[in-house]
């Protein structure tokens, strides 16, 4: 079994309601735009700047740098709307929104008892995300992570990573597996369902906010989870 790291078995909070949060605290700079609207306009722009693929080949290690470019560049476009909103104040609304996303990480209900378990049950585990080596790194080893998995593999340290069939590829040759024998495990459809379906492996989407399947697409997980330890069941 490949299982992802980030929003399957560590969860950061909901995006928006974290960019909420911050929005409020900078509400007197915002205005007159209310919150509220600040933050489901930043979201939409986070998903549009993740969603492009060369944006995501070009600041996927820099996760800071990237969300001080890109709400700056948001805050630029809308100072015709709110005066208060300079340079300045985008660097900081996006500091305080790092900061929420980087320190308030937690481990889903259950995850690391599911993660035992299978491991008792004679399941090879492996790690598999991507990133930069020293931010997953300090995930794993602050959760004490890496004791429950056969294979930790991170994108910074191999040189590719998901959705790239090498990143798949190596973890099952590491565990010495096929993949009508393999499983993987995340919240994103590209690169844990579409992926590695494309090699023949049995894809488990973890929809952890229970949202479902967006309109429009033609991505079928294999399975659907809400957590992981129905996976154990």
């Amino acid at each position: 079994m490949l299982v992802d790291l980030d929003d399957t078995i560590l969860w950061f909070g909901d995006r928006k309601q974290v960019l909420t949060r911050v929005s409020f605290e900078f509400e007197a700079e915002l205005s007159p735009i209310q919150p509220i609207r600040a933050a489901q306009e930043l979201e939409d722009a986070l998903a549009e700047f993740w969603g492009d693929q060369d944006r995501y080949e070009k600041w996927r290690f820099l996760i800071r740098e990237s969300r001080h470019h890109l709400i700056s560049e948001v805050f630029e476009k809308w100072q015709f709307r709110a005066n208060g909103l300079t340079p300045e104040v985008a660097i900081r609304f996006a500091e305080q929104f790092h900061q929420y996303r980087s320190t308030e990480a937690v481990l889903f209900s259950g995850a690391v008892e599911a993660l035992v378990k299978l491991r008792e049950q004679g399941v090879l585990l492996a790690l598999v995300t991507n990133g930069d080596s020293q931010v997953q790194r300090a995930k794993i080893d602050r959760f004490d992570l890496a004791k429950h998995f056969h294979h930790v593999q991170i994108e910074g340290e191999m040189g590719f990573g998901k959705p790239n069939p090498r990143a798949y590829l190596h973890a099952m040759s590491v565990l010495g597996v096929n993949a009508h024998e393999t499983w993987m495990v995340g919240d994103n459809l590209d690169w844990e369902v579409a992926a590695p379906q494309r090699l023949g492996i049995y894809s488990v989407w973890h929809d952890h906010s229970n949202k479902g399947l967006p309109p429009g697409t033609s991505i079928r997980p294999d399975r659907i989870i809400q957590r992981i330890s129905e996976l154990v069941a």
